[in-house]
């Protein structure tokens, strides 16, 4: 049985944690808040440490000291982040989903995630380069897209 299957996320060690990301970039988009609403929105500006090419972060561990706003998921907190993906691993085992079919510990295959349209890979703009009056602009709504349970 697959440590995801058998272990809760708090019991999952540092290793297992991390092996659930996917790696699509989508929680590094700049999320906006509608200030009358408070519905946010998700842009495709990403942060300043994401590569936008292959969707890692340029700084993982000095990301938080670089980054200020740059939440670290945890099993404490995954369940009350209302922007993570619909997508995200750590959402879907929180919610008791299991990890979908195109995910590469289930797939074996990194390229699947892109393959399906999951990816943040190629479709985002740097943050230093686009004006933060102009992100607005810049709002979508590809990243709540979820591919079907099966192709």
């Amino acid at each position: 049985m697959a440590f995801w299957d058998e272990k809760s996320l708090d019991e999952m060690t540092d290793a297992e944690w991390e092996a659930l990301c996917d790696g699509c970039g989508r929680c590094c988009l700049i999320k906006l808040e509608d200030e009358d609403s408070g519905t946010l929105i998700t842009s495709d500006v990403r942060c300043q440490l994401l590569d936008g090419d292959t969707c890692a972060c340029t700084d993982y561990p000095g990301r938080q000291a670089k980054v200020p706003d740059c939440i670290k998921l945890t099993p404490q907190n995954v369940g009350e982040i209302k922007w993570i993906p619909v997508t995200c691993a750590y959402r879907r085992l929180a919610e008791g989903k299991g990890l979908a079919w195109w995910h590469p510990l289930i797939s074996g295959d990194p390229q699947t995630v892109i393959d399906v349209g999951v990816s943040a890979r190629g479709r985002t703009f740097a943050e230093l380069d686009i004006a933060p009056d102009k992100w607005e602009e810049h709002a979508v709504d590809w990243p709540e897209w979820e591919p079907p349970e099966q192709l």
